[in-house]
């Protein structure tokens, strides 16, 4: 399902309905895999995700997304689930260097 989420340090952050799949999913099971949709150049990230419900948590999160989306305030996600992802892992490759640019990211915490 996409996202539209933003980076703020080294979490990924986004919000859902709460009712939503994606939400219902990840609350029972956090292992999740995020990626861009971009096949020439893709990114695959593997991390863990968790509901957060800390006012000043989603109150930087709402921040963070309405300077880019615009439109998004705290009670938007405060009615919503507002999910951070900590990476584990990171994959990319440049399709036009496919033997030459994969290339794998370690997360603080992942185990090899």
């Amino acid at each position: 399902m996409p996202v539209w989420g933003a980076w703020d340090g080294d979490v990924l952050w986004f919000g859902s309905s709460p009712r939503s799949r994606k939400a219902r999913n990840l609350g029972a099971d956090p292992r999740c895999v995020v990626t861009t949709d971009d096949a020439e150049t893709p990114v695959v990230l593997e991390g863990s995700a968790e509901i957060v419900h800390e006012h000043d948590a989603i109150a930087r999160v709402a921040g963070l997304l309405d300077a880019k989306y615009g439109g998004i305030t705290v009670e938007f996600l405060t009615e919503n689930a507002t999910i951070r992802v900590r990476p584990h892992w990171a994959f990319a490759i440049d399709h036009d260097d496919f033997t030459g640019s994969a290339t794998r990211w370690a997360f603080a915490g992942a185990t090899p």
